[in-house]
C-alpha cells in the first residue's frame, strides 16, 4: 500500500512541476512575443502602461494592462477583460468588437502565442 501511494505521490509530483515549468515557459515565451514578433510593446509600452511610442498618436489610448483596464467584452459574458476577451481581441483585433481600430487582428499567431500573450499580459498588472 505504501508503495502505490508513493509512486501516485511521485506522479503527482512530477505533473505539478510540470505545470509549474509550463507557466514559466509561457511567460518568457509570452514576454518575448510581447516585445517581438507581437510588436505590442510599440502601443501598449514595456510595462503595458499603454505608453508605448505610438500611443501618443492614438486615441483612444491602447489599454494600459498594468492597471488592468479593459474595455471589452468580446463573448459577451458580462464580463469585460477576461483571457477569453484578450486572446479574441488579439486574433480578431479590437475593432472586430467595436473597439480601437489600431489594434490590428493578429491571425499569425498560433493559439499557442495568443493563450502565451494573454499569460504575460496578465503578469503585467500592478
Amino acid at each position: 500500500m505504501k508503495t502505490h501511494t508513493l509512486i501516485l505521490l511521485s506522479a503527482l509530483t512530477g505533473c505539478l512541476m510540470f505545470v509549474a515549468n509550463s507557466d514559466a515557459t509561457d511567460t518568457t515565451a509570452g514576454k518575448a512575443l510581447y516585445d517581438g514578433k507581437g510588436a505590442c510593446s510599440g502601443c501598449h509600452g514595456t510595462t503595458g502602461a499603454g505608453d508605448g511610442a505610438a500611443a501618443a498618436a492614438l486615441n483612444p489610448k491602447p489599454a494600459n494592462f498594468a492597471s488592468g483596464a479593459f474595455r471589452l467584452d468580446t463573448d459577451g459574458d458580462g464580463n469585460i477583460g477576461t483571457d477569453t476577451d484578450i486572446a479574441n481581441v488579439i486574433r480578431k483585433g479590437a475593432a472586430s468588437f467595436g473597439g480601437n481600430t489600431a489594434m490590428p487582428a493578429r491571425a499569425d499567431l498560433s493559439d499557442k502565442e495568443v493563450a502565451e500573450l494573454v499569460s504575460y499580459i496578465r503578469l503585467l498588472k500592478k
